[in-house]
């Protein structure tokens, strides 16, 4: 028995997923990640954006609901996302 989830059955694409992205609270960085998040789905809706402030406010959180056209296709925008140096976690 494999212990391996087949996403693509899990999932029926395209789809509508979101997305959260979690960083310092800085400028730039909710500019940045919609920059990203538009490289990977040029459709995506800025007025979907969900942003919220940590607690103290030292960090905020940015939820994307974006079309994912196929595992490869989200697999390679949170590649890009946890890359960047901004990001303190993609989830």
């Amino acid at each position: 028995m494999s212990d391996k989830v087949d996403t693509e059955a899990l999932f029926a694409f395209p789809c509508e997923f979101p997305i959260k992205v979690m960083g310092r609270q800085q400028p730039g960085f909710a500019r940045t990640m919609v920059a990203l998040v538009r490289e990977h789905c040029p459709d995506f809706d800025e007025s979907s954006l969900r942003t919220r402030l940590s607690r103290e406010n030292s960090y905020l959180s940015l939820t994307f609901t974006v079309r994912a056209k196929s595992r490869e296709h989200l697999d390679d925008l949170y590649r890009v996302l946890c890359d960047h140096p901004m990001v303190s976690m993609v989830l």
